[in-house]
């Protein structure tokens, strides 16, 4: 049982344990077994370590809690309880429709809660993300107004996750000594004991990784609490804690087994647990008055310091004009950002990544808090420039905006994600669209957690070339837009890529993957398409007027086929032709249907569209199939001139097409 704990301590982790069983039994779903082996070092971390402000949980300087183990989401209901954020009632309805408190901990569900975790692995590598926030912060804006900690409270099965070791080599090439980890190995997972899966010995592992690392009885409160004195004295690494723990401890029958993890204990073996807990069994939810004023001791202080620091935020913005200046930037919301793009000159050819690269430069000055960096692809993904200018972040240059993440793009997406959670900074990343595959279950998570952080992918099709079908995407640019509240956007040329950066820079609840192209691209003459920005907006726009006050039909398409499509058209002059720029498919389908119909008239059936990817979401807009110009096979490794000609992405070819189409319409 618990140990080195006084008896209100004792009677406090029975408390919430009786919690956690009766939330998971009513609920008839849920995993109470980790929850009860995580108890007590989670009990004394939010007792007698978090710092917030039991006013405001969005307090600006507050430590950072990430339950990487977002299974366990009963045992931080029932701690956010006892903060007073959640009621009883919010517990009672644990996993219902509609409530603050689901089955995996949601950013926008509940207050208290960080970012939305349960994919294993992410919730770590998030952390991550927050704690490089509050060192960059921290070296900006000074000790006295950034200096808070991140905790990480992550499981075996969590450790697992390739995802979180890879985010764990960077934290310790980093020296992120304000994160801190609570591992609760209890050495069971959900169909196993680990020893079938796993025998790594985690000390020598993240040792290995530059962390600080100690190893504890995690049910001894002591052992707690020297661990995380130890933890928060080291600076210059982080620190894991790897506390031995048995899974259900303190249940009647259950300690130790696989069957705890994932399902609610029977109504029998809650009775048995209850009596040996000392806690009543006519009651459900139960929390001892004296348990909650006991851990609501530390709130006054809490409340003063808060206070404190917050008349030093004032003094600060009245003496310190630079400081105000960086401070407002911080706080200023996308959609008011007033930024000043290059413009580019229709004489020469520019490739979109090239575009992306010198708008990058751009906002250097303009935008000192924007930070990011690339999954060692700095020269392709034109991110070489602003790394050599704005330094490497680490533990030599807290000042430096370029984060080098090496081959990881997975962890790479859901640190981006942990930075755009903690606020104040706009983050990042970039790498080939082909990789986007590695990361998608961040980038999912981007979108399902509404962060407005930018993600920059080069290398967007066939065009790849001589690297051959492993490098050439096909189903990427597709796939991404069926992730929900995600912006896809792929511009057309060099000044569509300005537009929509500006468009995606705005942005406050969703991220943008932006696609752009390794091959050269004709300009579009600002001067002469004065819709252009507006247009890019909307997701789509009237690029090219047909000859016709009524036109023959409508031909779209994104990226680098609007060029290949007007170059197609003036090979068609008997057909009367309207050229729709579709940047952005998700925009455009939210405009309204006036707008819509004014871009695409329903009196125009005939309409065509081309894309050097999957072509069935243009069908939305085409309404057939055979109207689609696209690929629904893989690369060849060829110079790219080749390619486009085997697949019939030519002027010739592709007019040929919609001649015939037209004709058998």
């Amino acid at each position: 049982m618990t140990a080195n704990a006084s008896a209100i301590d004792i009677k406090a982790v029975r408390a919430i344990k009786g919690l956690i069983m009766d939330a998971t039994r009513k609920a008839s779903s849920g995993h109470p077994g980790g929850a009860m082996s995580s108890a007590d070092m989670a009990y004394v971390l939010f007792k007698d370590y978090l710092r917030f402000d039991p006013t405001d949980p969005k307090w600006f300087n507050r430590d950072r809690f990430v339950l990487s183990a977002g299974h366990e989401s009963m045992l931080q209901y029932a701690l956010l309880y006892l903060r007073g954020i959640l009621t009883l009632d919010d517990l009672m309805h644990f996993r219902q429709f509609g409530s603050r408190t689901p089955g995996h901990p949601e950013n926008f569900d509940t207050p208290g809660v960080e970012c939305t975790t349960g994919p294993l692995g992410q919730g770590f590598s998030m952390s991550v993300g927050m704690a490089v926030a509050e060192e960059m912060l921290r070296q900006r804006l000074g000790e006295d107004i950034a200096s808070h900690y991140t905790y990480v409270l992550s499981s075996d099965g969590d450790v697992q996750a390739p995802v979180f070791q890879g985010a764990a080599a960077l934290a310790g090439l980093w020296g992120l000594g304000r994160l801190i980890v609570l591992f609760d190995k209890n050495s069971v997972q959900l169909a196993s004991p680990t020893s079938v899966c796993d025998d790594t010995d985690h000390k020598k592992l993240f040792e290995a990784l530059g962390w600080h690392v100690v190893e504890i009885n995690g049910h001894d409160h002591a052992a707690i609490h020297q661990a995380l004195d130890a933890a928060r004295a080291e600076t210059q690494k982080p620190s894991i804690i790897i506390g031995h723990t048995i899974i259900a401890k303190g249940s009647f029958s259950m300690e130790g087994k696989s069957a705890a993890h994932g399902a609610p204990f029977s109504d029998k073996e809650i009775e048995e647990t209850k009596k040996l807990l000392e806690l009543p069994l006519d009651k459900t939810f139960y929390m001892p008055a004296d348990v909650a004023d006991h851990f609501r001791v530390r709130f006054p202080e809490l409340e003063t310091a808060a206070k404190d620091w917050n008349k030093a935020l004032e003094d600060r913005l009245n003496s310190d004009p630079v400081f105000e200046d960086l401070w407002r930037q911080l706080k200023r919301a996308p959609g008011n950002r007033d930024l000043a793009w290059p413009v580019f000159e229709p004489s020469k050819a520019v490739a979109t990544r090239s575009a992306w690269g010198a708008c990058l430069g751009g906002l250097i000055d303009q935008m000192p808090l924007f930070v990011g960096g690339s999954a060692d692809l700095d020269p392709s993904n034109q991110t070489e420039k602003f790394r050599d200018i704005t330094g490497i972040f680490g533990k030599a240059n807290r000042a430096g905006r370029a984060l080098c993440f090496g081959v990881r793009e997975f962890p790479m997406t859901a640190i981006i994600n942990g930075i755009s959670l903690h606020g104040g900074l706009t983050p990042f990343s970039a790498t080939f669209l082909i990789f986007s595959d590695y990361a998608r279950n961040a980038l999912r998570m981007a979108a399902l957690q509404r962060t407005p952080a930018l993600h920059v992918y080069t290398h967007d099709s066939f065009y790849v070339g001589e690297d051959g079908p492993t490098h050439e995407p096909i189903e990427q640019t597709s796939s991404l837009r069926l992730i929900p509240n995600m912006l896809v956007m792929r511009p057309a040329d060099a000044n569509e890529t300005a537009a929509c950066l500006d468009t995606a820079l705005s942005q406050t609840s969703r991220p943008t993957c932006l696609l752009l192209t390794r091959q050269n691209l004709p300009i579009i003459d600002s001067a002469a398409y004065p819709s252009l920005k507006e247009g890019v907006k909307r997701g789509g726009y009237v690029l090219v007027e047909a000859a016709s006050a009524k036109p023959d039909m409508i031909l779209m398409a994104s990226g680098s086929e609007v060029s290949l499509a007007m170059a197609a058209a003036k090979l068609l002059p008997e057909i009367s032709i309207r050229i729709v720029s579709m940047p952005c498919m998700e925009l455009f389908n939210e405009q309204p249907e006036d707008y819509r119909n004014a871009v695409l008239p329903p009196d125009v059936p005939f309409r065509y569209a081309t894309e050097a990817g999957r072509p069935e979401l243009w069908c939305q807009y085409t309404g057939r199939l055979d109207r689609v110009h696209g690929i629904s096979h893989f690369g060849a490794s060829s110079p790219a001139g080749k390619l486009a000609e085997a697949y019939g992405f030519t002027p010739e070819h592709l007019a040929a097409k919609i001649k015939a189409a037209y004709a058998a319409k």
